[in-house]
Parts: C-alpha cells; structure tokens; sequence
C-alpha cells in the first residue's frame, strides 16, 4: 500500500526537473536514476500525458519505467492525489506510454539504417556474424524458430572467434522492422557497433524494461 502523498511529491517545473539526478517513484516510494523513469504532466485540460523527452512544462510526477510501476500508480490514484486533484488519468494511459516507446524505438532504428549501420536477411545476417562488429541482431516477433536457432549458433561460433556476442531482441514485428527500414519481409536483421545502434540500443532497452519490468511494490 502506498504512503502518503507529500506535498513535494511533484517536481516544481520543467526547468527543476532537468536539475536532478534522481527522483521519488510514486508507485514504488523508492529513489531512482531519472534514466530508469518517466515524468508525466497535466496537459492544458488536466489529462496526464508522459514526457518521455523530459520537455513538456508545467509541474511533474515521475514513475518508474515498467507498465507494472504505472498500472499501481493509476490504480492507488497516486497520480491524481500528487496534482492534488486538479488532473485526471485515462484507463488508456499505459498504452500510449508503449506507443510512444515502441515509436521511439523505431526511429532510432531508421536512424541507425539511414548511417548505414543495418544488415538484411538470414544470410546476410549469418555472413556479417564472425566478420565484423555486431552489436545487435533483431528477429521480429513473428520470425521462424529455425532461423533464430540458425543465427543464434553463428553468433556463438563467432563469439568462439572472439568477436562480442551481440545484444538478441525480438521486441517488434515484421511489418514494423519493415516500415521502419523501408524494405519488406524483414524478419533478420543486424546493427554494427556504431553510435547510432547504440542509441537504437538504449531505446529498445527501455522498452523492454517497460514490458518486462519487476512488479511495482
């Protein structure tokens, strides 16, 4: 059950906001990174919205990162006490947050294929493995059993070779690796070690830590 709320419980604007290193999670009451969190605001009609960029004005709450931390927040009405009544929260809410970072996600991954960091297809996937720096290989969500075994045991010999194991993640399917790299029937692809992966990297992460985060306490 949660405690509480304090009257300080929400930060005290945009500006304070990107001051701090670390912030109070209304659903778990435990001091976190800002990097392990979302901000929501009230928008100009009172409807919570999270900011995920951290830019949007006005006075904000934080909450951990996971559907779970969210979904105990809005169930407690942690939110609503926290803007002292003046917000409301939509059943929707977690949703649009796995909208917007799956949206996020995806464009970082066009980003790392418009730097030419991206590599197509089983064999092509396969050759790249034990050849050059792979830091990811995405499967859609859809793709074949045999074809994730089959590049799963190029990454190990490749490893064996003494090349990095590369990150695995199966966080999409096809049709958006499709849209997202502007080719069709994606079903393999592999990112090489560059910036932009690595913050195609870091966006798919959260992601993952949205849809697989521990239980909020």
């Amino acid at each position: 059950m949660l405690a509480s709320i304090e009257p300080d419980e929400t930060d005290q604007g945009l500006t304070a906001a990107r001051k701090g290193a670390e912030r109070l999670c209304l659903a778990t009451r435990t001091v976190k990174p800002v990097a392990e969190m979302i901000r929501f605001v009230a928008g100009p009609d009172g409807t919570v919205v999270p900011d995920l960029e951290r830019k949007l004005p006005g006075r904000g709450v934080w909450i951990t990162a996971t559907r779970q931390a969210l979904d105990s927040a809005i169930r407690d009405k942690a939110i609503v006490r926290a803007f002292r009544g003046k917000a409301s929260v939509s059943a929707e809410l977690p949703e649009l947050v796995e909208r917007l970072l799956e949206k996020s996600a995806l464009e970082g991954l066009s980003l790392a294929n418009k730097a030419g960091q991206i590599v197509t297809g089983a064999t092509r996937v396969e050759q790249t493995l034990g050849n050059e720096d792979v830091a990811l290989v995405i499967h859609a969500s859809d793709a074949a059993p045999d074809g994730i075994r089959k590049l799963d045991a190029a990454a190990r010999n490749a490893e064996e070779d003494g090349w990095t194991q590369p990150v695995q993640m199966r966080a999409f399917r096809g049709e958006q690796l499709d849209l997202a790299l502007g080719r069709p029937n994606v079903v393999h692809a592999a990112l090489l070690a560059h910036p932009a992966s690595a913050g195609f990297l870091l966006r798919c992460l959260r992601l993952e830590r949205w849809r697989n985060g521990g239980t909020a306490a």
